[in-house]
């Protein structure tokens, strides 16, 4: 038993644990933005269109940061976990909130059209309120 329980704690061992985690959180994630985004992601990716890359890889860098925060900050697997997934939310919020807080203009309309400013700006904000997310939690 001992045996096991030092194969567990074993540095190398925890940080492919963190990091096999952290992957399949970031992949699910891509899929609930696949799903909050009204264009499909990788399609337009694809397709060569650089503010649909600009947002997509913003929002990678986001979960990224926010889960780096949170392997930081909790002891356990299940705490990172949870407060990774709470930051994340907190990320589709804000993406929300951008959405709403620019009336004149369609966010998902505009980087579906190639609208690489639009882009910028929403990997800015992603990467942006990681930092004041991942800080929060």
């Amino acid at each position: 038993m001992l045996l096991l329980s030092s194969f567990w704690s074993n540095p190398l061992v925890e940080s492919a644990g963190y990091f096999s985690v952290v992957i399949l959180c970031l992949v699910v994630s891509m899929v609930l933005f696949e799903i909050v985004t009204k264009y499909k992601n990788w399609q337009e990716i694809k397709n060569g269109n650089i503010a649909v890359a600009l947002a997509t890889g913003g929002k990678i860098f986001g979960v990224c940061n926010i889960f780096s925060y949170s392997i930081e900050q909790h002891n356990s697997l299940f705490e990172m976990i949870g407060w990774g997934l709470f930051g994340f939310s907190l990320l589709i919020v804000a993406y929300w909130l951008f959405e709403f807080l620019t009336p004149t203009f369609n966010v998902d309309k505009e980087i579906e059209n190639d609208n690489r400013s639009v882009g910028l700006i929403s990997l800015i904000i992603s990467v942006g309120l990681s930092f004041v997310i991942g800080a929060s939690i």
